[in-house]
């Protein structure tokens, strides 16, 4: 049977369903055998079904998570889903700027879930709440030990590490020449090996690009590890912009382009 691209968005739906249903046995369940879990990127990646688990019972059971999208994308076999996490841990309230990446086998099962969100401006945003933030706190540190480990709880701790203010400020002029439409510009900023797709692996020339993005604005500029995700708005729609960086030196190895 051939899955439609409305076969995949249902596929990557039905993983926040779940999760905001609290419904552990059908959001594990999603994944293919082999799958992954990277959230944030950054941070080391959960895989195999028993680590999902584990995954689930640290992050998602104890939480109460709404979800507020702005725009789904589907291309080939990735989804890619703009949107605000609202999260209630305890007393304390957080909303969290987010992009999430599906890859969805042809069995419509979750091969790799990726969460673009920025872990340091979630903790600040956690601390500011005082004491009021003491119990909920102390209950994540109890239950990333208990489940993840000292090990498990370095992997997570890595989420902390990636390109930060200079990678922001990198893209933030990469976005706004792109959407000026400055080719030379936007040359200067890519490295010579820089590869640039549309989607995960269709070839795109940077002119391309260039003529994709022309015109267009940019928003909501979230940087996860050393991976950076905005969207675009343009009268071709909605897109998103996801650049991989390499830290040593801190230049673009990769630019990925999904179109609504």
């Amino acid at each position: 049977m051939a899955f439609t691209p409305a076969d995949r968005l249902a596929a990557a739906r039905r993983s926040l369903q779940a999760a905001g249903a609290r419904d552990r046995e059908g959001w594990v369940g999603l994944f293919a055998d082999g799958g992954h879990v990277e959230d944030p990127v950054g941070s080391r990646p959960h895989r195999g079904a028993g680590q999902i688990a584990r995954f689930y019972d640290t992050f998602i059971g104890p939480r109460q998570i709404t979800f507020h999208p702005v725009v789904d994308i589907v291309a080939d076999a990735t989804v890619i889903r703009d949107l605000e996490l609202q999260v209630a841990m305890g007393a304390v309230t957080m909303r969290i700027p987010a992009y999430l990446r599906y890859v969805v086998t042809p069995e419509l099962r979750i091969a790799e879930l990726q969460a673009y969100w920025e872990l340091p401006r979630m903790v600040a945003q956690f601390l500011r709440a005082g004491l009021a933030a003491l119990p909920a706190g102390l209950q994540l540190s109890r239950a990333l030990l208990r489940n993840q480990g000292p090990t498990g709880a370095m992997g997570f701790a890595e989420g902390f590490r990636g390109a930060g203010r200079p990678g922001k400020r990198l893209i933030t002029g990469l976005l706004d020449e792109l959407c000026a439409g400055n080719e030379v510009a936007v040359r200067r900023r890519l490295a010579r090996d820089t590869t640039v797709h549309a989607g995960e692996s269709g070839p795109l020339a940077v002119s391309q690009l260039i003529e994709l993005c022309a015109g267009a604005q940019w928003d909501k500029l979230v940087a996860s590890g050393y991976s950076l995700a905005a969207g675009l708005r343009s009268e071709r729609g909605r897109a998103v912009l996801i650049a991989d960086l390499t830290p040593k030196p801190l230049t673009v190895s990769r630019l990925r382009y999904f179109a609504a």
